[in-house]
């Protein structure tokens, strides 16, 4: 009986390749010009390992859920992986990178780089044994004692901002600070759609106070499943960041870092947009270029 395959994430590795959560050589063209240039001189150690070959190592991580020290011998020393993850993830530079990957992507769809809409929506998620008491939660609801993570997307399901919190936060609640962030990150916004859940003073609060609409999308009928207008993005963009196993359950320590392996998840889906308008994504269900324009014409 032979070894088992790993499933790829979007499709074959490149030549050359390790694995295939490996970045093809057009998509690190875009990537790699996005982050910040290493340091030539003064103090410190001078670089050894490449930057490409640390990206790739993270998303062996956010792509297969290791742990950090599980990674494989022929990357970088794990505690230097995650020493840049830590870092991008801290001063700014992996939200920046989502973003402008973001814009390009819109671009390559034929849209504004800067959205007009957004769909808002949340998912509990168990926590591991790793994630403290102080920033976890039961949802009673969904019966999940962990976290929750707020997301708003475009209307083709990019994402836009995200915010995680303990499971027992209310979605009302936490939606607040999600639309705050979402102004600030996106000024065009000027309409949010979101489920029953956000019903209530949220709407009031967010035209009064950022300027934004909040329009409902209600089920027609209880309890029966519905392909609702608008929702259904942002629940096709929690699919795809569950493709990467260390987003299926939170691991993090910090919600930072959960937040982040999200944007390492969405990076993925942006940059196959804007790199390689006719690769195949074998995890995402064909082709995802032709899925973002039905999205698009759909919406």
């Amino acid at each position: 009986m032979g070894l088992a395959c790993a499933q790829p994430t979007r499709g074959p590795a490149r030549e050359g390749g390790r694995y295939p959560s490996d970045l093809a050589d057009t998509e690190w063209a875009v990537i790699g010009p996005l982050l910040p240039a290493p340091r030539r001189s003064g103090p410190g150690r001078p670089l050894v390992h490449p930057r490409r070959v640390i990206v790739e190592a993270i998303l062996y991580v956010d792509r297969t859920g290791c742990a950090w020290r599980y990674l494989p011998a022929d990357f970088p020393p794990w505690r230097t992986v995650y020493g840049y993850f830590a870092r991008w993830r801290d001063d700014g530079t992996l939200r920046k990178v989502h973003d402008q990957l973001r814009e390009r992507a819109r671009q390559a769809a034929g849209r504004n780089p800067a959205p007009s809409a957004a769909v808002i929506d949340s998912q509990s998620i168990r926590a591991a044994d790793t994630v403290p008491k102080a920033s976890r939660g039961w949802d009673n609801a969904k019966k999940v004692n962990g976290r929750k993570r707020h997301i708003a997307v475009d209307t083709t399901g990019l994402l836009l901002t995200i915010l995680v919190t303990a499971a027992s936060v209310q979605d009302r609640d936490a939606a607040r600070v999600l639309l705050w962030n979402l102004r600030k990150a996106c000024r065009r916004i000027t309409l949010a759609w979101a489920d029953a859940g956000y019903a209530g003073k949220l709407a009031t609060w967010a035209q009064a106070t950022l300027h934004l609409g909040v329009a409902i999308v209600r089920r027609r009928e209880a309890h029966t499943f519905q392909v609702l207008p608008r929702r259904w993005v942002v629940e096709r963009t929690f699919a795809w960041i569950s493709k990467h196993r260390r987003t299926v359950r939170d691991y993090e320590r910090l919600p930072a870092s959960h937040e982040a392996m999200i944007l390492w998840a969405m990076i993925i889906v942006d940059c196959t947009i804007s790199a390689c308008p006719a690769l195949r994504v074998v995890g995402f269900g064909g082709c995802l270029n032709r899925a973002f324009k039905r999205a698009c014409a759909a919406s």
